[in-house]
């Protein structure tokens, strides 16, 4: 999805854009207690896969820039890079109830779920030009899997948008300031004048409305 299509921020590093796009929009309120008590991310995936949403903002202050800095040592891409990290975290959302901590640590598993991501992303880049360059040398043939990823992006970025209209106007404007504006909580209330647990709410609430509209479950 085009980011200027919903919002024009002003610019920033697009490392630190990118590194705080999909924390940004997951984190939730959480009380004094669990900010002070560090948690094994083993601890906070087991919690995740109960659904706890404040163990996944806090997984991501824990793994978010190692989750990051692996899509981007693969990708050489800022952008490219905090796309498939924020894929990955939807995974972690999804799957972490297959977490193994027999098997190695919760560090590991994350961090290899965003290697095969982004490698898997480097693949489907290929593909394009190769596709591409079939289309210059006036070659008919396609691959079925570059079309079929080609339609489901489409689709994909069309459910995006549909969701982000079910959002109450305050909802939205905060959601697309943090997600694709890369703002803390504290700059999205700066910027729209408006209290800072007001616009925690406003954010929390966008982003399970979204996931329920996008039918990510737990």
């Amino acid at each position: 999805m085009s980011h200027a299509q919903l919002c024009a921020p002003p610019a920033r590093s697009a490392e630190g854009r990118a590194a705080e796009r999909w924390g940004t929009l997951a984190r939730v309120e959480r009380g004094p207690d669990e900010a002070d008590a560090p948690r094994s991310a083993e601890s906070l995936l087991s919690d995740v896969a109960r659904g706890d949403d404040a163990a996944f903002a806090l997984l991501y202050d824990t793994l978010g820039r190692g989750v990051f800095g692996t899509c981007l040592g693969v990708l050489r891409d800022p952008d490219h890079a905090a796309e498939v990290a924020q894929e990955v975290w939807v995974e972690v959302w999804r799957t972490a109830a297959r977490f193994d901590a027999g098997r190695g640590s919760a560090r590991t598993w994350t961090l290899t779920l965003a290697h095969r991501r982004a490698v898997d992303r480097v693949r489907a880049v290929q593909a394009q030009r190769d596709r591409d360059q079939r289309v210059l040398d006036g070659s008919a043939e396609r691959e079925f899997d570059v079309v079929a990823d080609e339609v489901e992006s489409a689709l994909e970025q069309v459910r995006v948008r549909d969701c982000l209209g079910t959002l109450t106007s305050t909802q939205k404007q905060a959601v697309v300031l943090a997600y694709y504006g890369g703002r803390t909580y504290r700059e999205v209330a700066d910027e729209l004048a408006a209290p800072l647990p007001t616009v925690k709410t406003r954010i929390r609430d966008g982003l399970l409305r979204l996931r329920d509209c996008l039918g990510v479950t737990s």
